[in-house]
């Protein structure tokens, strides 16, 4: 669990579960990328760290036991609701969601903390102001998550 209080805005998070999408965000062209496996390692004893991915080059199984971290399929043409749907069964207040795609824009606007990463594949412009912050790398978004007061930084009022 990691618990962020944001100063002046009356917020507690209260975070268990890490939701990643995978390509454009874990990986690129499905690659992962470099350093997330470290940072994933760290996570793990805070967090139960699920991949949600409809996915697209077919690596899902493979990145999921590399990391050691729960692969969940998402429908490709309606990925979206799927990820949205998994999101609330693990509770989305008590839910971190990080993404970059159309398809992760309901997940990053109903989760407690969202955060987008902008890479090589881009972002999504409704994916972007769905997310409470954005950062250039996932190496980056995970860096918030183990250094939480990063977190407090950005979003204090």
């Amino acid at each position: 669990m990691i618990k962020i209080s944001i100063p002046g805005r009356q917020i507690t998070l209260v975070l268990e579960n890490l939701l990643l999408d995978l390509n454009g965000t874990l990986a690129v062209d499905g690659i992962l990328i470099d350093g997330v496996k470290d940072r994933i390692e760290i996570l793990k004893h805070k967090l139960k760290i699920y991949i949600l991915t409809a996915d697209t080059y077919g690596v899902g199984r493979d990145i999921a036991k590399e990391l050691e971290v729960e692969l969940l399929k998402v429908n490709q043409d309606n990925g979206a609701q799927d990820k949205l749907d998994i999101l609330n069964t693990l509770q989305a207040e008590n839910s971190v969601a990080i993404g970059n795609g159309y398809n992760d824009r309901l997940m990053l606007a109903n989760a407690g903390l969202s955060i987008i990463v902008l890479q090589a594949e881009g972002c999504s412009m409704e994916a972007m102001q769905a997310a409470d912050i954005a950062v250039k790398s996932i190496t980056d978004a995970l860096d918030l998550l183990i250094c939480p007061l990063r977190v407090i930084a950005t979003l204090r009022a």
